[in-house]
């Protein structure tokens, strides 16, 4: 059943149904579909559906062309008609493979749109499921879930992951069993970082380097581990190589890349450009990253709209960089500083300041604490705004959620930390 806020009218049905009769023949997948989740490789790959690939694709185009409530409904609708098109009796590997695929396919639908609907997974371990499959449901549920605010249940999903891993003989399969294994780890490794385990964290990521699944989610998730504990050099390659890779759709055209949610190629490539941007920030590169997250800022704006939450993770990186820049510099830009905190508080949905915080308060706290914060500390060195600032200042400490780092100690960003706090654009988290 479909979310209220996405269900169609009768008129809306009939047009889409007539769409997906009269146009979907004739459809080709659109290289360029921001939402695309279904790679050339998959497309050609055995053991799915191909008609089913077409009507995914097809969907996911349709929800991006007008990204409305009505278009995310039409593509939802054609997804539906996809599922209950596949056999419910039949139990061989391209069905099972194909149902998982429209499943994956609803999730990163109802994950753009903002709607959390866990039901939408096909991650049971059935083995009929292609490997691929499973490994792509399970660590965007993990995702999901750190987005959320659910560090254990997502944990447990990872952990989860890695049991379903060591249950399947990889060893005689083709469908690429050190880059399912180094995907299952990164995302234990990343549920590690939210949590501030480094040490735990660390084992996760041992091998990497070298590593045939370092690419993708995995290697962006190596790539924040470097970078947070200080390795930027090593780390700055791997964001490099992320981004070149997800831009070139290099690698990213056989089965093995399926991913869906805040884990699919496009959002692997706005938070690697999100984190590269940091990185120069925490290098004293203050020109490299405002044009690395100016661009990160268009990229995020380009796939969700100008309006949405994670425009505001961006807008927030920013908005620190000018701050942490003017201090370097024994410089002003206290009206830039302001101009970006305001944004990004309202986009980020900010709950407001006479709001007591709480514990059940979980998504995007740990940004709009961030944001809150640094916005604290520009009000705070003017005297006029002082009381204001030290107000915001004890709201967002008290809706900070990092375990190893202080709210200030991640706005100072000290040479003496031991680790150095990263914005996480797909999980909306600080790492």
């Amino acid at each position: 059943m479909l979310p209220s806020s996405l269900k169609l009218s009768r008129a809306a049905t009939a047009t889409v149904a007539r769409t997906v009769q009269l146009g979907l023949a004739s459809f080709k997948p659109s290289s360029s579909s921001p939402y695309r989740l279904i790679h050339d490789g998959i497309i050609k790959g055995p053991n799915v559906n191909p008609v089913a690939l077409q009507m995914i694709d097809y969907a996911l185009s349709l929800a991006k062309s007008k990204k409305s409530d009505e278009s995310h409904a039409q593509a939802m609708l054609v997804l539906e008609q996809c599922l209950s098109s596949q056999s419910s009796e039949s139990q061989d590997v391209v069905t099972h493979n194909s149902k998982g695929m429209v499943l994956l396919a609803m999730s990163s639908l109802l994950s753009a749109s903002q709607h959390w609907l866990a039901e939408y997974w096909l991650c049971d371990g059935n083995a009929a499921v292609a490997v691929f499959v499973i490994v792509a449901a399970m660590e965007a549920l993990a995702g999901i879930n750190l987005e959320m605010g659910n560090d254990d249940t997502s944990s447990v999903h990872a952990d989860k992951c890695l049991e379903l891993l060591g249950k399947v003989d990889l060893k005689n399969s083709d469908e690429g069993s050190e880059v399912a294994i180094a995907r299952a780890k990164a995302i234990k490794g990343l549920t590690e970082l939210v949590q501030g385990n480094l040490e735990s964290a660390e084992p996760f990521f041992q091998g990497f380097l070298d590593n045939k699944g370092c690419i993708g989610n995995a290697a962006l998730s190596y790539g924040e581990f470097l970078h947070a504990t200080r390795n930027f050099s090593l780390a700055k390659d791997i964001y490099q190589k992320v981004i070149q890779e997800v831009a070139k759709k290099k690698d990213f055209t056989d089965v093995h890349a399926l991913a869906a949610c805040n884990m699919a190629s496009e959002e692997v490539l706005l938070a690697a450009t999100c984190s590269l941007g940091q990185l120069e920030v925490h290098m004293g590169n203050f020109g490299n990253a405002e044009e690395t997250l100016t661009t990160a800022l268009n990229r995020a704006e380009q796939l969700f709209g100008s309006r949405h939450p994670k425009v505001g993770v961006v807008l927030t990186c920013m908005a620190l960089m000018f701050q942490h820049k003017a201090k370097q510099e024994h410089s002003s830009s206290l009206l830039i500083q302001e101009g970006l905190y305001r944004r990004a508080i309202d986009l980020l949905k900010a709950p407001p300041l006479d709001l007591e915080v709480n514990r059940t308060m979980r998504s995007r706290m740990d940004i709009i604490a961030l944001a809150r914060g640094g916005y604290a500390e520009t009000l705070c060195i003017q005297e006029n705004r002082k009381p204001e600032g030290e107000k915001m200042k004890r709201w967002a400490e008290a809706a900070w959620r990092n375990r190893s780092l202080s709210l200030s100690e991640a706005l100072k960003i000290s040479d003496s930390s031991t680790r150095m706090p990263v914005v996480d654009a797909r999980i909306v988290r600080a790492l």
